[in-house]
């Protein structure tokens, strides 16, 4: 019984730790504590034309036998965000031409909101083996051949047979043969950096930024669609917003993580690997300026 104060001081200091810490990132990591990564107002973008900026050889077929030959008039793609939920777009999503889709998002259990068919999946490395232990959802398709991107750095990706990661990239390619699979590059992995430093006047590297599947997803589908529409994209100042609603950064999310509070998270950060959502999303913006970019869900 004489241990039991102290215990219980313990306890409720413990407690007082974790209710802080859940406060501290609610507020999004606010610009008091880590100042806010802006692109430099005196910086002159330098516009590149994506539609002639690609070239189809920037793509490598994982069975060594395809070109990237795909081009859709219409496009559907898809966010993995926690705002496409209740949005009853599913419909309108499985009857656009082609849909597009990142990582390991599902369909199964939420096609009245994301709709069920998948016409290219723009998968990073980090997200491959989540892809790989779920075929029934990823690679067992009934869409008309299908196609996936892996993207990652040159020396995950890289077209080695004996490297265990493109390893079982051919095995699984030739196991599910119904899906053509690419990998990019590693000269078109630096030309991605290029144009993120072009359009922000940051060098990748020297901002301990890592570029988002959301980034190459866009620049992939202004290369192949010739209309895109976004849905569950944010505008970049949304989540500035008094008020706004909370929402899961993931939909298929099993625990919850506030999308807004990570966006600031990441934006404000200057350790090593930090994604600049809000920062890709301004250059998203004049992006629809350029192309055919319409976002809905939310309409901005």
């Amino acid at each position: 019984m004489n241990g039991e104060g102290p215990q219980r001081f313990v306890i409720f200091i413990f407690a007082a730790i974790f209710f802080l810490m859940g406060l501290f990132i609610s507020c999004g990591f606010n610009d008091t504590i880590y100042p806010p990564f802006h692109v430099d107002v005196n910086y002159t973008i330098k516009h590149t034309d994506l539609k002639k900026w690609s070239g189809r050889d920037s793509y490598v077929s994982v069975q060594g036998k395809e070109s990237m030959t795909m081009q859709c008039r219409n496009c559907a793609l898809v966010t993995s965000s926690g705002r496409i939920l209740g949005s009853g777009a599913g419909h309108e999503i499985d009857h656009t031409e082609c849909v597009i889709r990142m990582n390991d998002a599902p369909t199964t259990g939420y096609e009245s909101d994301v709709g069920s068919r998948t016409t290219l999946r723009v998968v990073g490395h980090s997200s491959v083996s989540y892809v790989f232990r779920n075929p029934n959802e990823f690679l067992r398709r009934t869409d008309s051949h299908p196609v996936i991107i892996f993207w990652g750095p040159p020396y995950k990706i890289r077209k080695d047979p004996k490297a265990a990661f493109y390893g079982s990239l051919q095995r699984v390619s030739m196991t599910y043969r119904d899906i053509s699979y690419f990998t990019v590059t590693p000269s078109k992995m630096l030309r991605f950096d290029d144009l993120f430093l072009r359009e922000t006047g940051y060098d990748r590297d020297q901002s301990h930024s890592w570029l988002s599947t959301g980034w190459f997803t866009m620049v992939i589908a202004i290369e192949i669609c010739d209309n895109i529409k976004v849905y569950g994209m944010v505008p970049p100042n949304h989540c500035g917003t008094p008020g706004i609603k909370k929402v899961r950064y993931h939909y298929y999310d099993r625990w919850w993580v506030d999308e807004c509070a990570t966006f600031f998270q990441h934006e404000n950060r200057r350790s090593q690997g930090q994604h600049r959502f809000i920062t890709e999303k301004r250059v998203f913006a004049r992006w629809a300026k350029q192309y055919n970019i319409t976002f809905t869900h939310p309409r901005w």
